[in-house]
């Protein structure tokens, strides 16, 4: 064993990680970034436009799945796998640049696991929010923006709210419990956390009236958006549990 100070602790000591991402926003990042590579150099427009058929989310199959191919049973997956493509770079990496700032306190609070759950449940519910506000329109939604959305509602529980601080029972010593989790009531009363949700919803419920003011229609899921947010805002407590007796 080495002494401390050794040369051989040395180099050790003073490393520092090359990504300092939780392993789940890196792998969730990277299948994002490797399956629209992938797309790109290997699909032509015909490949993509099966890719989207079959994996991205379509609300008409709701009402006419004999019109569509694979009929009903693309919902079982579509709702999930539509969060894993893009239409474009700056699609893709405006929305793994989001997973990173939003996700990643999310992970480092509860872990992998509920971060995923959260990521799909809420993509779930803005493909939901999606389909119940475009049918009977016949409309596709790709992008990982709704289950993001919910990453962000779910941190808007507690990146804003104060640090506890309890005292360790063996040694007296007073120590960092990590932030409190605020009730959607103190999310709201929180100047930080209400000025941000609240600038959030509005900026999103407002799109739809974006075509009126520039004569010009744009392609943003403002429906997933705030589907996502709304659920993502009620998770955290579910994980909160086991995150309290680490």
């Amino acid at each position: 064993m080495s002494e401390p100070g050794s040369d051989h602790d040395a180099p050790q000591a003073g490393r520092e990680p090359i990504f300092m991402l939780p392993p789940v926003v890196t792998a969730l990042a990277g299948i994002m970034l490797a399956i629209h590579l992938a797309t790109t150099l290997v699909l032509d427009n015909v490949g993509l436009y099966q890719l989207t058929l079959w994996f991205g989310f379509i609300p008409m199959r709701l009402l006419a799945p004999d019109q569509l191919p694979g009929g009903f049973w693309p919902l079982l997956w579509t709702p999930f796998s539509h969060a894993f493509l893009h239409a474009n770079w700056e699609h893709v990496i405006f929305n793994t640049l989001w997973l990173a700032i939003f996700a990643t306190p999310v992970a480092r609070r509860y872990g992998a696991l509920p971060t995923l759950v959260i990521f799909l449940v809420t993509s779930a519910a803005g493909a939901l929010a999606f389909a119940a506000t475009t049918l009977p329109n016949v409309q596709v939604l790709i992008g990982a923006s709704g289950g993001v959305a919910g990453l962000t509602g779910a941190a808007m529980r507690f990146i804003f709210q104060p640090v506890m601080v309890g005292t360790d029972p063996d040694t007296g010593q007073r120590v960092l419990l990590g932030r409190h989790l605020a009730s959607l009531r103190e999310v709201f009363t929180n100047p930080r956390s209400r000025n941000f949700s609240l600038i959030w919803i509005v900026l999103n419920a407002a799109v739809p009236l974006v075509p009126a003011l520039i004569g010009q229609d744009i392609q943003i899921a403002w429906q997933a958006h705030l589907g996502g947010f709304v659920i993502g805002l009620l998770l955290p407590p579910l994980f909160e549990r086991s995150w309290q007796h680490e």
